[in-house]
Formats: C-alpha cells, structure tokens, sequence
C-alpha cells in the first residue's frame, strides 16, 4: 500500500498529501466505491451537504477495517444555510446523515458574496469547532478579499481553502496569498474534469519520459507545488493510479513546462467565485 505524506494544517490536524473526492458517488454504487479508496489506501475522503452522499459515506466508514480516527471526513456548509442557526442546524444534520460524532474538516462551500453572510457562517464553524462537531475547520472558493474579511472579523484563520486548480488554472496568485496566510490549498477538479487536459501533449512529453500516465504527472504537479488534490474515481485501477505519485518527481523544468500551460480563463465553467454563487 502507497504509504502518503502528510501535511500540517495550522491547527495541527494532519491532512494527507492526497485525498479523494465522492462527488457523484451515491447509494450503494458509492459506498463501494468510497471502501475501494479506502482500502486502497486514501485516508481523507472529501464529501459535501449538496453531494448528497454523507449517508454513503458514513456508510463506506462503518463497513472498512479501518479505524475511524484513522481517517480524515471531510464535508462542506452549503450556500442556502449561512444564516448562524442554520449553519449550525446543518453541521449538525450533516453528522447525523453520516452517522458520525464529528467531523475532521468541515468547508464553506462557496463565499457567495452577494448574500453578505459568509463571516456568520464562519461563526457558526468556529463555535462548532469549540464544541467538539469539528477539528478544524476551513473553506473552498475563497478569494483573498473574502479571506482577508473572515481573518479581520472574527480572527480566525482558516487551515483550507479548496479551489479549482489545475494546469490550465494554477492559481499562482491564490496558492501564494494562501501560503503567506497559513492556509493549505486544496484542488478540486484537479484533473480539469477530465477534459481535454488529459490528452495535451506537452504533458503526455512528461508523462512518456516517467513512463507515467498523464493524470499521474498532474497529480504529482499538485503535489510538488504544496497544494492537496482530491480527485475523483469509481475505479480501484485508476484509484490506485491516482495514489501512486511518491516514487518519482518532476524536475524544475517539467514543473516550469507545465505552469506554462495556465491562462487566466482557464476555468472549465467560468465558476469565479467574485460572481458565481451555489446554495
């Protein structure tokens, strides 16, 4: 089994260098899927209120040899329940569905900032944090004006921020403002969703020389740039792929080559978190 590296968050939980993402995994298809990762060796599982799969994932727990403290859950406050009773209603809706105690990481889904309420719904996270639902807690899509307000507010610095990342969206900007802060970066859609970034060839030129795949070199891209990617399989042969990132390394000029290829617009569904919004 790939043993992972681990990364300190600036609470002091310790995240795996990799994790995988459930969106999409659901009933008793997902469980499956979710207890094939887990015996294939990711140790944090990244899920959400709006992926509607808590249930499963709560599930694919109880059922794997694993140990619960062993594992890192992760899930997320969608944008409809800001308000500081409901957030704290659905932190609480969330353990039931997963039949947890608590939960390791707990995300703002999205800033929405036109609704004004995400520094309440940070409240509700850092008293939820103090009463024991949450090790830590963070949050995805967060620009630095938004994290800049949340700091400034309430004093708490988040220890995540998940965002789309990935070779045709690096996120320099972002990843550098995170670093200053303390805060870890996690990517989603890591592989670009599998769009056409699985077939460009300046990555496959990589991938070739390591005798690698091409998600591979990306994942190992995450990786080596420091930040944290989650993604996403419902097969155990490209799980294990996914995993196995830690037995070579990209060297400067391939780590440069691949920067090269981000370009401002480079989100896959133009989901800017300064106007896009989810509830």
């Amino acid at each position: 089994m790939t043993t992972i590296p681990q990364v300190t968050l600036n609470d002091g939980l310790l995240l795996p260098a990799v994790g995988f993402g459930t969106y999409k995994l659901n009933g008793a298809a997902g469980i499956n899927s979710i207890l094939s990762a887990i015996d294939t060796g990711y140790r944090l599982l990244d899920s959400a209120f709006n992926y509607e799969n808590e249930g499963a994932l709560g599930e694919a727990v109880r059922r794997s040899s694993v140990p619960r403290e062993a594992l890192i859950i992760t899930s997320k406050l969608p944008g409809r329940h800001h308000k500081y009773d409901e957030a704290i209603t659905t932190i609480q809706e969330s353990l039931f569905r997963a039949g947890l105690d608590y939960y390791d990481l707990y995300l703002i889904h999205w800033p929405n900032p036109s609704k004004d309420l995400y520094v309440e719904a940070w409240q509700a996270l850092i008293d939820a944090q103090k009463w024991g639902l949450i090790r830590s807690i963070g949050v995805c899509n967060f620009l630095p004006e938004h994290l800049d307000r949340l700091i400034k507010e309430t004093g708490v610095t988040p220890s995540v921020n998940q965002v789309e990342l990935h070779p045709y969206f690096s996120q320099e900007k972002q990843r550098a403002y995170d670093k200053e802060h303390g805060i870890v970066t996690e990517s989603w859609s890591p592989l670009g969703r599998a769009n056409k970034l699985l077939q460009d060839p300046d990555i496959k030129q990589i991938a070739d020389a390591h005798q690698k795949t091409i998600p591979q070199i990306i994942l190992r891209w995450h990786v080596q740039l420091g930040a944290v990617p989650i993604p996403k399989s419902s097969k155990p042969s490209r799980q294990l792929d996914n995993l196995s990132l830690f037995d070579f390394k990209l060297n400067d000029e391939e780590m440069q080559k691949i920067g090269r290829l981000s370009h401002a617009d480079g989100r896959t569904y133009n989901q800017d978190p300064a106007i896009y919004e989810e509830f």
